[in-house]
């Protein structure tokens, strides 16, 4: 008997994504994900000052604010061959930096953890067992029988109440749970004190950016003028509270979440095993050393890598015809040249005319448009983006730092290299560049400073073109590594305006739905072959697309030209 498990909205923020898992039997024969509203930020930007581009695009997400205003101002940059200066760029390093440790931390706890953690188990729970536990993987200073005794109490007065608020939409009880009791509280403990720890480290954002969410941009640098005689540019005291924010985030990142990953993992070694998605990645590069057009001195190297070959690294040009194109065969749009058409995003078409059901809907028709994500490919391969791609592509170009991380932790949990590419290895790899990052983080700090008392402050490029002397037609591209994955906004900019702009994010690399050939994306690709223990309570499906840490605002968006909203869609 073949039955449809749909989990909808499958995200635990930022939504608009459903997964649809054919079942032979408790196996998922095939899967389907569909992003349910349109994005229209492309459509809003023609015709404008591409200057002002950033603050329109920064708006396609509510949480990865930050990247596309980055990838923004990059692709306006490449288009008029535009350099910044140093401190610039090092600014930008330690902003992008702060989002990513910030962003993992928080999806690691608070969007997937509870996939892993019971934690209405913790009630059970020993405090004096459980700080054993603790003192047993880290130092940690927080990690007390007192401590943990609180954090149970707290608890226990949320359960008892009937409120678990921040801890619903989750399987409490489900066998699928294999953590005792006591790690259960360890990492229930560690939930509440990351949403202390991230209000201090978000204001990283605030000091260069001015604001955050939403942090300020500039085409040709960065907006915070150095003066360290000034109250209202970036001077001592602020660089001495940046310098605090790094040591807390190299702490908490060293002393809790490296731990704790490892200790939940080892409870779960059997997805070490599961949930592999195309085996294709594709890292755009980042964190430059100098400028943006030198690719060999980024930290994250650019390239993409084939069939799980960690030996050969293929070169990636995003400027090339025939590289990233994105097709829609099963996408709820239309291209002038037909629906099997694949189009490069310098030439892409944000164009819709909806034939799709009307929600609420039963099922989806899969074999017709089901989704309002594209399916990106590079060289006509469905390619996963994000963490593992990083890492896998750190680890194949020989970065020791990375080596170490990822041979101790296969160590550790005493698992194969074929473990890297899995559920597992996903979330594991989000981790260990987490640390990469927060570790290099101090190095940018320290050549901001040096480069200061040289007595180089600039921050702007001042030889900012005035349109009129721009070429009548200009294109570039804008490339990042966001945290859930490679992140580019491509631009073609005419007589001074917008032409055309196309943004293809992470998730709708990960996410997108089949091609005209029927070849899946990521997440459709990893839940194939799973077996769930209880289709009611689909947890497997949870950890796996979870481990992508999808964000399905950056791939769908409509508004009016007011900014009113247009659609509600209510899910049963």
């Amino acid at each position: 008997m073949n039955d449809r498990v749909v989990v909808d909205p499958i995200t635990r923020i930022e939504g608009h994504l459903r997964i649809e898992a054919q079942m032979d039997g408790n196996k998922i024969a095939e899967a389907y994900s569909s992003g349910t509203m349109v994005r229209g930020i492309e459509i809003i930007l023609r015709n404008r000052d591409p200057r002002d581009a950033w603050a329109f695009a920064q708006r396609i997400c509510g949480v990865c604010t930050l990247v596309h205003g980055i990838a923004s101002v990059r692709a306006v940059e490449d288009a008029l061959n535009y350099e910044i200066p140093k401190n610039a760029q090092l600014i930008r390093n330690l902003m992008i930096g702060a989002q990513y440790v910030h962003d993992h931390v928080m999806h690691f706890y608070h969007l997937h953890a509870l996939d892993w953690v019971d934690v209405v188990s913790a009630l059970s729970a020993d405090p004096a067992a459980t700080s054993t536990l603790a003192q047993s993987i880290s130092n940690y200073p927080k990690s007390s029988p007192g401590y943990f005794r609180d954090t149970q109490t707290r608890l226990k007065e949320f359960v008892e109440a009937g409120q678990l608020g921040i801890f619903a939409k989750a399987y409490w009880g489900h066998p699928a749970y294999k953590l005792p009791p006591e790690a259960n509280l360890m990492a229930v403990a560690h939930y509440l004190e990351a949403l202390a720890w991230q209000r201090d480290v978000s204001k990283l954002l605030t000091i260069f950016g001015g604001k955050n969410p939403h942090p300020n941009f500039l085409v040709g640098g960065v907006p915070c003028p150095i003066d360290l005689d000034s109250d209202s540019a970036i001077n001592s005291e602020r660089l001495s509270k940046v310098q605090s924010i790094i040591n807390q985030m190299r702490e908490f990142v060293d002393q809790v979440y490296v731990p704790d990953t490892l200790a939940i993992a080892s409870f779960y070694k059997d997805w070490g095993a599961q949930g592999e998605g195309t085996g294709n990645f594709l890292t755009y590069g980042d964190f430059p050393e100098s400028g943006i057009s030198d690719p060999s001195t980024f930290l994250f190297p650019r390239g993409a890598i084939l069939n799980r070959d960690l030996s050969t690294i293929h070169e990636v040009d995003l400027h090339a015809d025939d590289e990233v194109k994105e097709y829609i065969a099963h996408s709820w749009y239309n291209y002038a040249d037909g629906k099997d058409a694949g189009l490069h995003p310098y030439k892409g078409e944000t164009e819709f005319n909806y034939d799709g059901p009307e929600p609420p809907y039963e099922f989806l028709d899969v074999e017709k448009s089901y989704s309002w994500l594209k399916s990106p490919r590079w060289k006509g391969n469905a390619m996963e983006v994000g963490p593992l791609a990083r890492v896998l592509m750190l680890y194949a170009s020989g970065h020791e730092q990375t080596q170490e991380l990822v041979n101790y932790t296969l160590q550790t949990l005493d698992v194969p290299v074929e473990a890297l590419f899995s559920t597992l290895g996903r979330t594991a790899a989000r981790t260990l560049e987490t640390k990469v990052i927060a570790d290099t983080m101090q190095s940018w700090q320290d050549n901001l400073i040096a480069n200061i008392k040289s007595g180089d402050t600039r921050t702007f490029n001042e030889t900012l073109f005035e349109p009129s002397s721009w070429p009548a037609k200009a294109q570039g591209a804008g490339f990042m590594e966001a945290p859930r994955g490679g992140l580019a906004h491509w631009i073609v900019i005419e007589n001074g305006k917008i032409a055309n702009y196309q943004a293809v994010v992470p998730s709708t690399w990960n996410a997108g739905p089949r091609d005209a050939q029927g070849i899946s994306g990521p997440y459709e690709a990893a839940l194939k072959g799973h077996e769930l223990h209880d289709p009611q309570q689909p947890i497997e499906i949870l950890r796996t697309i979870h481990s992508f840490d999808p964000c399905i605002a950056c791939a769908v968006h409509v508004t009016d030209p007011d900014g009113e909203e247009l659609v509600k869609v209510k899910i049963r």
